[in-house]
């Protein structure tokens, strides 16, 4: 399948994966995990690598509890061999997709993202996917479809955190049909070349570099093309600090935060603070999406 984006960013901009394992204790005592980036940030390393578990042990998936450490103690529970993703609703080909076949029919390359979480801490990372438009495209997706709909996998018997009501689960997110077939838009497989590991959401989630990192729902299980916006989870659970659309925006401040600026992992023990930029950086092919919206009451 032919390559749609054209990516700006270089080996040099990326995030040193030692920098990128050793952000737990960067950030340990913080408000939560970041995963964004920003060029240069892997210019400046001054901490020592981190085993490949350090990078499994202060994670968001409430799945597994509500405790950075959490993901790490339980995720191994999760079993994702074999794996499928239900494809349903508008589509001309519905049905259960074996992930093993899915990474048949998809063009996997790397990915270097900009990717970013309220928290307002930023790296680069080298994601491995598709375009999520190539496997929407396997399903063939409807053209009156306005929308696509994700969810988590819900397993009680694996996921201890289910059992507490922190959120409604199963876990749900989505996107407008545009914002889903952009060529940023991926469903990602790996981590600088590894598989992503189950307390990161294996073996497949989705990845939207413009948008902050709750948008990007892990371990999807299920995918409904429809022509109603769907329900998304944060929204649910606090529709005043969180939207549908998610879109970094520093002119919109988090109802208990400002997002104007962002520290950038890789520039010392002290990271240094910049300015957030408009879409993650990424105005310049994204900003069309939004024409002609008020994006302080459609954040």
């Amino acid at each position: 399948m032919a390559r749609r984006w054209t990516n700006t960013l270089g080996p040099r901009d990326v995030t040193p994966e030692a920098v990128f394992l050793n952000r737990r204790q960067i950030i340990a005592g913080a408000a939560g995990a970041a995963l964004v980036g920003l060029p240069g940030a892997g210019r400046a390393n001054t901490l020592e690598p981190n085993s490949w578990e350090d990078i499994t042990s202060y994670n968001n998936y409430y799945e597994f509890g509500t405790r950075k450490d959490d993901p790490e103690k339980y995720a191994h529970m999760l079993t994702t061999e074999p794996w499928t993703v239900r494809i349903e609703g508008m589509v001309d080909r519905p049905g259960d997709y074996a992930f093993a076949d899915i990474m048949q029919e998809m063009t996997v390359e790397e990915r270097i993202y900009r990717f970013r979480c309220v928290e307002a801490w930023s790296m680069v990372i080298p994601w491995t996917g598709f375009e999520l438009a190539d496997l929407l495209g396997l399903a063939g997706a409807q053209s009156g479809a306005e929308y696509v709909a994700f969810e988590t996998a819900l397993r009680p018997d694996e996921m201890p955190g289910v059992h507490y009501n922190v959120l409604d689960w199963p876990y749900v997110e989505g996107l407008r049909m545009d914002e889903a077939l952009h060529p940023l838009t991926i469903m990602a497989t790996g981590i600088y070349g590894k598989d992503i590991p189950n307390q990161n959401g294996a073996p497949l989630r989705l990845v939207v570099p413009w948008k902050y990192g709750f948008k990007s729902i892990k371990s999807v299980v299920r995918i409904t093309v429809t022509e109603d916006e769907p329900p998304t989870s944060w929204n649910k659970a606090n529709a005043r600090e969180y939207g549908f659309y998610s879109n970094v925006n520093p002119n919109v401040p988090h109802r208990r935060w400002s997002q104007a600026s962002e520290k950038v992992i890789g520039t010392g023990l002290f990271p240094t603070r910049q300015d957030t930029l408009m879409f993650n950086g990424y105005a310049d092919e994204v900003a069309g999406l939004y024409e002609g919206m008020d994006l302080s009451r459609n954040f």
